[in-house]
């Protein structure tokens, strides 16, 4: 079954099917395109969205991910920017696989389509111009065949006369006509068999070999076509793997909360090491008694004005006011013990800094036996090197941990010191100026 036996008489039919065949694989291409347009500007929203909602370098937010819920949610950010780089890929992929892939094949297809075009387009003017000739011969034939019957109808007349000599001349004509007849009908004879040969070439060999490659090169065009339609849902199966990997890392993010850690981190970090303070005692004013305060109270006031001054901004460790330092007035100055921090935090900065220090220390000291050791081998192989070169490196080095010794030493004690206080530290009542900032500790 082929258009060459079966269409032989649809060749319009065909160019206009095949035409339409290309125009399908073109407006594929236009919608793939479109799509890898609504894939780009879905990532870039997407990272857009991302970028607006993730904390930026040193801000509060960023500080706020050492808890788990913040840190779950920098997660899903994350998960959902690779996401975005999935897309990206997609449309990528598809302008790759079938975009540029089926227009250079459409390129193709119809530069081979033109040929058989004008291919079947040329044996049909050849045929056309058989058949022209073939018209011309047979008029002439039947131009010349009438001229000799009149001619020798006419000698057939003058044969009858008594002037025998014109009679001679017109079937001498007459004979002449009849022969150029001849000849046109033989001509005529000859130019019909060609045509019917042209003819019979162009019905059952030329054109059903041009509608056969035309039938040949519409179903690649299918099967190139179904392909597109192929690769654009494998494009996007290719990359599912790893956009379950992004989903799934967003579902482990919810899983990775653990809210018991995020009390614990909130409480390391805010715990201040002071109790609780005791009750006031009660001032007998009346009686003109000014009775010392107890560890727990505001202070001894001088009178009852200042009395009503010291009550009214007494702080309430709650209030946002306790919480509000004028920079440079009421905030303690940043002391090497770190003196100006509550208790507990003191406590677990003098520890970092020993640990800090420890850590420096070590990495002198493991300098210091290299360089004892490279020594060792200069003195026993001088060739390798001069001994003396290295004595500026072992005294820098050795300075340079006496230095950390007696930083250690110096943190230790202050650690002691804040540890010899126990797990807290009471502080009086007028420990807190009116901005909520700890004067001095006891």
């Amino acid at each position: 079954m082929d258009w060459g036996t079966d269409l032989w008489d649809q060749y319009d039919v065909i160019e206009k099917h095949t035409q339409s065949g290309l125009d399908l694989v073109e407006k594929y291409v236009k919608f793939v395109k479109e799509r890898t347009e609504v894939e780009q500007n879905y990532a870039k929203q997407l990272r857009n969205l991302t970028k607006k909602y993730s904390p930026k370098r040193g801000s509060k937010e960023e500080q706020e991910c050492r808890f788990s819920g913040p840190q779950s949610f920098l997660d899903v950010l994350n998960e959902v920017n690779d996401y975005a780089g999935q897309r990206e890929v997609i449309a990528e992929n598809m302008i790759l696989t079938i975009c540029l892939e089926l227009s250079k094949y459409l390129q193709d297809l119809k530069q081979e389509r033109k040929t058989y075009l004008a291919d079947g387009k040329k044996a049909q003017q050849s045929l056309e111009s058989s058949y022209k000739q073939l018209e011309s011969s047979k008029k002439r034939f039947e131009r010349e065949w009438r001229e000799a019957e009149k001619a020798t109808q006419y000698a057939e007349k003058t044969d009858q006369d008594i002037n025998a000599t014109k009679a001679d001349v017109e079937k001498m004509q007459s004979n002449m006509r009849t022969h150029m007849a001849e000849e046109c009908k033989n001509d005529y004879a000859a130019q019909l068999q060609k045509y019917n040969q042209e003819q019979s070439q162009f019905y059952f060999v030329d054109m059903p070999q041009i509608l056969n490659k035309l039938q040949d090169m519409d179903e690649r065009r299918v099967v190139k076509l179904a392909q597109g339609y192929v690769s654009f849902a494998d494009t996007e199966k290719r990359v599912m793997p790893i956009i379950s990997k992004c989903l799934e890392g967003i579902t482990k993010a919810g899983t990775n909360t653990n809210e018991k850690n995020d009390s614990l981190a909130l409480i390391e970090q805010h715990k201040s090491g002071f109790e609780r303070p005791g009750d006031l005692e009660f001032e007998d004013y009346s009686q003109g008694i000014n009775r010392a305060s107890s560890d727990s109270s505001l202070g001894t006031p001088k009178g009852p004005l200042d009395l009503l001054g010291k009550n009214k901004n007494k702080l309430w460790p709650f209030s946002k006011k306790s919480k509000m330092v004028t920079p440079g007035k009421h905030t303690p100055p940043v002391t090497e013990d770190f003196g100006h921090l509550p208790p507990e935090q003191r406590r677990k900065r003098l520890q970092q800094k020993l640990e800090d220090i420890g850590k420096e220390l070590q990495k002198e000291v493991d300098q210091s036996e290299a360089l004892v050791k490279m020594k060792d081998v200069y003195e026993k192989n001088p060739q390798m090197g001069d001994p003396s070169s290295l004595e500026p490196q072992i005294s820098q080095t050795d300075h340079n941990m006496e230095r950390l010794r007696g930083e250690l030493q110096k943190y230790e004690s202050w650690l002691t010191d804040a540890g010899g206080r126990g797990e807290t530290v009471h502080y009086s009542s007028h420990s807190f100026n009116n901005n909520g900032a700890h004067d001095k500790y006891r």
